[in-house]
């Protein structure tokens, strides 16, 4: 009776046991979080600095000048006098026509000039003398007249004859085939003995200048307006009169040791491509450029003086795919920013919206802290600062940015 009565006194007792037991293993996890310390963060100073910016565009190398040798008379090729392949200055000569028949068209006009001469300096003596006898009326005044006649006669006939020795001698010297513009001369089309007409469709050879060379680009009218609109509401700058700087690569990955400069651009878009033409100029003293290669060529669009270059690797996306950052406010608290990117250089985005100058970005430590935890922020601009250093793209002086397209 006893030891039933005890039981519920008992089961009250264990009860109260294992509760306070309980409550003695949770209270040291409870007291440990209170005092955990922050989590560590690293971070890099946003500053602004002043770029170039570049844009990356497709090219294609035509001549600078151009010129498809064609005979101007007809005739027997007598002899080929230059080699092919070589380079060629203006007015050399470059093929030679029989020139016989017209070597005598010019002897034959000569003689023609020669004879109307003699008849004119007869016609003027005796214009001459009956301009006196008239006076003495030892003539009539209808002889006088004739002779005046005969001498105006004799006159257009010398006219004639002179335009006619002109016109053989141009013949002639057409029969000696130069070349209207120096530079190199590919392969002939015809050989000793052929025959040849004059303005024919063929092209004898041709003779292309390529010291300086152009550099034909192709550019989107998409980026050509944004280009015009950052130039108009002052976030590019270009020095007055100072046309754009372009550099090149070729077609087996090396960088073209020459610069050149942007000429004009189209003034008409392709309606087929929705494309402008650039063309920019290229010294090619050692013709390593040669019209057709395909190419790739750097414009240089201009100067941000403020821009705010930071790390990738503090840029995350959202759901959305929209570029976002986690920044530190002044009491050490995180804050996500929504950003506006530009383009990316090496391992740095150029950032349009959503940081400043003095901005701390968190680069490190970001898959450990949430908006509005606080942290402790270790400084690890120099860190980033020297890999930027040490990336290709950065080894420019003027921080050029290599590659166009918005990253949104």
């Amino acid at each position: 009776m006893i030891a039933a009565s005890c039981r519920p006194a008992m089961a009250a007792l264990f009860a109260l046991i294992g509760g306070a037991s309980l409550l003695g293993c949770d209270a040291p996890e409870q007291g440990a979080g209170a005092d955990a310390p922050p989590p560590e963060v690293g971070v890099v100073t946003v500053r602004a600095r002043s770029v170039t910016l570049t844009t990356e565009l497709p090219a294609r190398a035509s001549p600078y000048s151009i010129a498809e040798v064609r005979p101007q008379v007809g005739g027997i090729i007598q002899e080929r006098l230059f080699k092919e392949g070589g380079q060629i200055t203006i007015g050399q000569v470059l093929y030679q026509i029989d020139p016989a028949r017209y070597q005598a068209t010019y002897d034959s006009a000569e003689a023609s000039l020669t004879r109307s001469r003699a008849t004119r300096e007869r016609a003027q003596l005796k214009a001459k003398r009956y301009t006196n006898l008239v006076k003495a009326s030892a003539v009539s005044q209808e002889d006088f007249d004739d002779a005046e006649a005969a001498l105006k006669e004799a006159a257009a006939s010398v006219a004639v004859d002179e335009a006619d020795l002109s016109s053989a001698r141009i013949n002639l010297e057409y029969t000696r085939v130069t070349s209207p513009i120096a530079g190199r001369i590919g392969r002939s089309a015809v050989t000793q003995g052929a025959l040849v007409t004059a303005n024919q469709n063929l092209a004898l050879a041709t003779v292309q200048q390529l010291d300086p060379i152009y550099i034909d680009l192709t550019q989107s009218s998409t980026q050509l307006l944004r280009l015009r609109r950052a130039l108009e509401d002052g976030r590019l700058q270009r020095p007055n009169g100072d046309l754009p700087r372009v550099t090149l690569i070729l077609e087996d990955g090396s960088s073209y040791p020459l610069e050149g400069r942007l000429e004009f651009s189209e003034v008409t878009v392709d309606p087929g491509t929705g494309a402008v033409t650039l063309r920019a100029t290229f010294p090619n003293p050692d013709h390593v450029i040669l019209p057709g290669m395909f190419m790739r060529a750097t414009v240089e669009e201009g100067v941000r003086a403020d821009a705010i270059l930071v790390p990738q690797q503090g840029v995350q996306r959202d759901r959305r795919g929209n570029p976002t950052a986690l920044v530190l406010t002044q009491t050490d608290e995180v804050e996500l920013r929504t950003l506006e990117t530009d383009r990316a250089m090496g391992d740095q985005w150029l950032v349009n919206s959503g940081l400043a100058a003095g901005d701390r970005l968190i680069v490190e430590g970001t898959q450990k802290v949430r908006p509005e935890d606080k942290v402790k922020a270790v400084d690890v601009s120099e860190r980033f600062e020297e890999s930027t250093v040490a990336a290709p793209e950065a080894e420019e002086p003027s921080n050029t940015i290599g590659r166009l397209g918005k990253a949104r």
